[in-house]
């Protein structure tokens, strides 16, 4: 018998694979870190040192204990390095390990760039990999200059620098975790330094890598044209014309929902100015879109304002960034869709394009996918914690899928049944229900890719 018979099989992993087992690799390293006695003030139980891993690793913001108070600096630092591979990835992560060593990134590498970020060449992987990595570099070295600006003074040199750092890195990543205290940015509501430092960020790091790259590359080859800084955006790629007009609409969208809803709240804005009160309204719509910090109390928001508050979560950032939810693109190829059977329309069209089924599918399939785990959470949560408010509940539920940490101060009083549903929410959102769900199915046939078979109708509605 040929002795390759006998060899074990190779356990080939695909790209959705890698990129699970990858960030799960890192949440459990990173739990067995924040566990361990020189990262705590005082005992902390496992679950919660989980628990804060998963927060940081899946950027979403969401604590079972107050990180200024539970964690020592080392700590600290090990949740800001948890936070900063969450936002970029565990690939690109991967990738700079690799290049400050000075290894060559290998083909199958490179095709595994490609796959994660849903470009269409395999050239020029590299470059996109250290953009994204000097880019992020970049913004958050101006998040923390600004950030500094306000603590330095409040909190010292050392400390205010401290502070910068982090929070401009867990602006944006869209992680929403700080080292403030219990009430996030509460105190800076009236700032508008910190909070427009932090939209900045927060928005920043949720357009997605890919239109960080069309924007540079439409800009440099435009430079030195006359009036081209006005034909860019006709010049973007469609998928970044739909995030940017989608995050404009949200955003402003939200801004005016909140500001409408939230105006004569005596538990969060009623005692502000006009001015700020469109400042918190304007933070409290771009912290919806993953973000988790909060300028005013979640658990005094109205009724309205939390149902407004899981929309805005469920639908999240754009692809390929720190955000998390269904994402901006899924929402408008949805949106497309439904307005394109309205109207009578063969094909789903935007911008004089018409959209590949294969997206549009892709897209029902996420909204569906990500709408099934939500709501399973929900019942469970409500079974394990049938004493907290349903819509509360909602609400955490929400925050978490959407990897966006907002809490109506329910989390930390949550049974353990309930924490481990926020985490296995919270990772499932990092890695997108999509993919959650195709790393466990089977592989598919090139047969079945190219059958066609008689087609039929059913009735519907």
């Amino acid at each position: 018998m040929d002795r390759r018979d006998k060899s074990p099989r190779r356990v080939r992993l695909n790209t959705m694979q890698i990129v699970a087992l990858g960030f799960f690799g890192v949440i459990f390293l990173g739990g067995f870190i924040l566990w361990l006695p020189f990262c705590n003030q005082q005992p902390i139980a496992f679950i919660d040192a989980l628990f804060t891993s998963v927060t940081s690793v899946c950027v979403t913001g969401l604590v079972t204990v107050v990180p200024a108070e539970q964690f020592t600096l080392a700590g600290q630092i090990v949740v800001m390095i948890l936070i900063q591979i969450g936002g970029l990835g565990v690939i690109a992560c991967t990738v700079l390990f690799f290049l400050l060593l000075g290894k060559k990134i290998s083909m199958k590498s490179r095709v595994l760039i490609q796959e994660a970020y849903g470009l269409d060449t395999l050239s020029g992987l590299v470059k996109f990999i250290i953009r994204i990595i000097r880019g992020t570099f970049i913004v958050e070295g101006i998040g923390a200059v600004l950030f500094s600006i306000k603590f330095v003074p409040e909190f010292g040199l050392v400390k205010g620098i401290w502070y910068g750092v982090f929070h401009s890195i867990s602006g944006f990543c869209n992680a929403g975790i700080d080292i403030i205290g219990s009430t996030s940015f509460m105190q800076y509501v009236d700032s508008p330094l910190v909070s427009l430092t932090t939209m900045f960020l927060i928005v920043m790091g949720g357009l997605g890598f890919p239109v960080w790259h069309d924007i540079f590359v439409t800009a440099k080859k435009g430079a030195g044209e006359s009036g081209a800084k006005r034909r860019i955006f006709t010049r973007l790629g469609l998928q970044s014309k739909i995030v940017l007009i989608m995050t404009a609409v949200l955003i402003l969208g939200g801004t005016l929902g909140y500001f409408l809803l939230e105006f004569n709240n005596p538990e969060t804005m009623a005692d502000l100015s006009v001015p700020e009160k469109v400042l918190a309204s304007a933070f409290q719509s771009v912290t919806t879109r993953t973000a988790g910090f909060a300028s005013v109390s979640q658990s005094g928001l109205t009724e309205s304002s939390r149902l407004l508050g899981c929309i805005l979560m469920f639908i999240g950032g754009s692809p390929a960034g720190t955000a998390g939810g269904i994402k901006t693109t899924t929402f408008a190829l949805v949106a497309l869709t439904v307005i394109s059977v309205l109207r009578g329309h063969k094909d789903t069209e935007c911008f004089g394009r018409k959209l590949a089924m294969e997206s549009i599918r892709s897209a029902l399939t996420i909204t569906v996918i990500t709408f099934t785990f939500w709501l399973t959470a929900v019942a469970a949560m409500s079974i394990f914690d049938p004493q907290a408010e349903f819509l509360n509940l909602m609400y955490e539920a929400s925050s978490a899928i959407g990897t966006v940490g907002l809490s109506a101060d329910l989390t930390p009083h949550l049974t353990r049944a309930s924490h481990v549903v926020l985490m296995i929410l919270m990772y499932v959102g990092r890695i997108g229900p999509m993919t959650m769900a195709l790393v466990f199915a089977g592989k598919s046939h090139k047969s079945d890719q190219f059958r066609e078979l008689p087609e039929k109708k059913v009735m519907l509605g």
